[in-house]
């Protein structure tokens, strides 16, 4: 089927749509035969033109639809301050009412694009009547007449081609618009509809792109500017031309004067004013905190769907803090920086070292920073909840936890003398501690302070692996773990999100709390649509907790956490390394904060020889953490009421006497503290080595 829209039918129906009784009375008044043959053509002219109008109009759409419709609206996503950190969107939208719109914006986009828009119904056949005259004499369709009803008809409804046929449907929309609506309704749909280039869509978000303000607080040559656009963004947009932008402007401004709306001293005044250079709001650089925004976008449109997300004008109101953000995000690309020159050359790669970090609030489990790598725009992948890593040592914490819970004490003594582990008829499994030395009988405190394995793998078959692996799981442990004793050692895969929110039940009193990022989520008219409603569970005795914070404070003290002794406070942590030094872990806490990272490789290489997690992990750990915890005072961690306190000395787990040279204050759920007395003379004090944590 041919083009209806081409020949020279199409002109002659925009024609009689205005002119069509002038024409008709011309025809009329001829008394010759050749005005009888022109009568007829005229008459049969007419009737085909109804009818192709007819065809054209039978499926418009019905304009009630504007009643519900909901137009693409801008999400936004925001810190725990209301700092605003990104925005969604498939048109950047915020509606607004017309009170909300100044006077001096409407004057100028009616006295530029409808001068007589409050008098006629949908057409200006004055208008019309112009632009079909240039159109004819150009011989193309330079420019349509259209009124602003007409542009709201055409944004709603219909596509941006430029054809008669579409002009048509365009002019029969724009009247039945009219029959409906008020002007002021016909004005707030197009003002919060219309394109303003750079990406705004609607009067609210232009106002924020081209001058950083709301649409109320607009000036006179910034209502100028704005009503010049719509009609070309790519040419008048003063971000494209600075030349023509100031032209459009000064003619809006002109317009103003003509229809008496301003002076010509105003428009003078308003003409001097400086063009913004840039958008004030950038859409298309990185935003702040890019690995959280991008996790809590797609937590958001698991929930809701893409198609809410993107244009249902959400506010989502999140738990990061923006400024430890900024510090862990210093603290990791120093951290690599000053890491990357020690790596062997063997061990270096064209894919760059990657590290991640976590930080929750211990109280709230509320997400206070997220670091998923070195650089969002080079990769998307989020290490801090997505990459799955063998935790080494670190997991050992939730070994001994399992044991407190089961009755074993700070100072049980464990035998870290060599072992095998036979596996299969055909296998046997050999654990070794990092020094690939023994120290004989050792208590708990000392294989968790200096991260011996031996003893661990002992403790872990003492206690049962299912019963450690339920204990992870009462954790927040939700990976895959394999029953197997190297377990211990932490030879399952986890992320970082769950293991430092495991760490976060130690600093909680043994309460466990789903990690927090979203803490609600509001629609465009502010009802809420999600609020946080995690229920703290008590996953651990309080007494259990506190032995292994205490415990963990002794790795910073006198274990392989040293180096975390110049944060001058109170802390606990534990730090973790993996076979062949892939990975490197610390995951350290204060009563206010847990904060975990993760150095590694994506492709699992060897950080190399000595890149432990106290090496290689903890001196980033301690460069966010003294930046968290600046004009802090120190707080020590509370103490449970059934906690016992003893004095024992740390090589027997005896109680202390006059004979023991040593002596240590340490905790003990009640029936488990030692009954009998250290009696043997020490001569000379004992000098607690310092060693990294062994990879399994």
């Amino acid at each position: 089927m041919s083009d209806p829209a081409s020949g020279v039918l199409p002109p002659v129906v925009a024609i009689l749509l205005f002119l069509h009784q002038p024409c008709i009375m011309i025809f009329m008044t001829g008394r010759t035969i050749t005005a009888y043959l022109a009568l007829l053509l005229a008459t049969v002219l007419i009737g085909s033109s109804v009818g192709f109008i007819l065809y054209s109009a039978w499926d418009l759409p019905e304009v009630q639809s504007l009643e519900s419709f909901k137009p693409s609206i801008t999400t936004r996503v925001y810190s725990d301050s209301n700092q605003l950190l990104a925005e969604f969107f498939l048109e950047n939208r915020t509606p607004v009412v017309l009170s909300d719109v100044p006077e001096a914006l409407i004057k100028a986009l009616v006295a530029t694009e409808d001068t007589r828009f409050y008098t006629h119904r949908g057409l200006d056949y004055r208008g019309i009547a112009r632009a079909l005259y240039r159109n004819i004499r150009s011989g193309r369709i330079l420019e349509g007449g259209s009124t602003l009803t007409q542009q709201l008809a055409k944004i709603l409804f219909l596509t941006p081609e430029r054809s008669y046929l579409r002009k048509i449907k365009e002019m029969a929309l724009a009247l039945k618009i009219e029959q409906r609506y008020t002007k002021q309704e016909i004005l707030t749909l197009y003002l919060n509809q219309i394109y303003f280039g750079s990406g705004a869509y609607g009067i609210e978000a232009a106002a924020q792109t081209y001058f950083g303000k709301q649409a109320k607080d607009l000036a006179l040559a910034e209502c100028a500017l704005l009503a010049g656009i719509p009609r070309s963004p790519k040419y008048y947009s003063p971000f494209k031309s600075r030349e023509n932008a100031f032209r459009r402007r000064t003619h809006v401004l002109n317009r103003l004067v003509a229809t008496g709306s301003i002076t010509e001293a105003q428009a003078r005044d308003a003409s001097y004013v400086p063009l913004p250079t840039q958008p004030t709001v950038q859409h298309t650089g990185p935003a702040p905190a890019p690995y959280f925004v991008e996790y809590i976008r797609q937590k958001v449109e698991e929930r809701f769907g893409s198609s809410i997300l993107y244009s249902g004008g959400l506010n989502i109101y999140t738990s990061i803090n923006t400024t430890l953000q900024g510090h862990a995000e210093r603290a990791l690309i120093a951290g690599l920086e000053k890491l990357e020159p020690k790596l062997d050359r063997k061990h270096k790669h064209l894919q760059p070292l990657q590290a991640a970090i976590l930080a929750l609030d211990p109280a709230t489990s509320h997400i206070r920073a997220m670091v998923g790598g070195r650089d969002f725009s080079k990769s998307q992948f989020n290490r801090a909840w997505q990459a799955l890593r063998q935790p080494g040592s670190a997991f050992k914490p939730i070994v001994y936890a399992t044991a407190v819970e089961h009755g074993f004490s700070a100072t049980d003594m464990l035998s870290d003398t060599p072992m095998s582990v036979k596996v299969d008829a055909k296998k046997t499994w050999t654990p070794e501690n990092f020094t690939r030395t023994y120290q004989g009988d050792v208590t708990l405190r000392k294989a968790l302070a200096q991260s011996l394995n031996v003893p661990t793998v002992r403790l872990m078959s003492k206690i049962g692996i299912e019963e450690t692996i339920r204990y992870a799981r009462i954790l927040g442990i939700k990976s895959p773990l394999k029953a197997v004793l190297p377990l211990s050692l932490g030879s399952s895969d986890v992320t970082l999100l769950e293991l430092t929110s495991a760490y976060s039940v130690f600093a909680n009193g043994g309460i466990r709390i789903e990690p927090v990022a979203i803490l609600s989520i509001t629609d465009s008219s502010g009802r809420v649509l999600f609020s946080s409603d995690v229920l703290p569970v008590q996953a651990m005795k309080p007494e259990t907790a506190y032995i292994i914070t205490n415990l963990l404070k002794g790795v910073i003290e006198r274990g392989t956490g040293w180096k975390a002794r110049e944060l001058g406070r109170p802390v606990a942590g534990k730090t973790g390394t993996t076979n062949d030094y892939r990975d490197a872990w610390f995951i350290g806490y204060t009563p206010s904060l847990v904060a975990g990272v993760w150095v590694g490789f994506d492709d699992q290489r060897s950080l190399g020889p000595k890149a432990t997690g106290s090496r290689a992990a903890l001196p980033v750990w301690l460069d966010f953490m003294k930046q968290a915890h600046q004009n802090q005072d120190p707080m020590d961690f509370s103490v449970p009421s059934g906690i016992l306190f003893r004095n024992v000395d740390p090589r027997t787990g005896l109680l202390s006497t006059e004979f023991c040279k040593l002596s240590l204050r340490e905790a003990y759920l009640p029936g488990t503290e030692p009954r009998k007395f250290c009696e043997e003379k020490a001569p000379v004090e004992e000098e607690v080595a310092i060693h990294d944590e062994a990879p399994e």
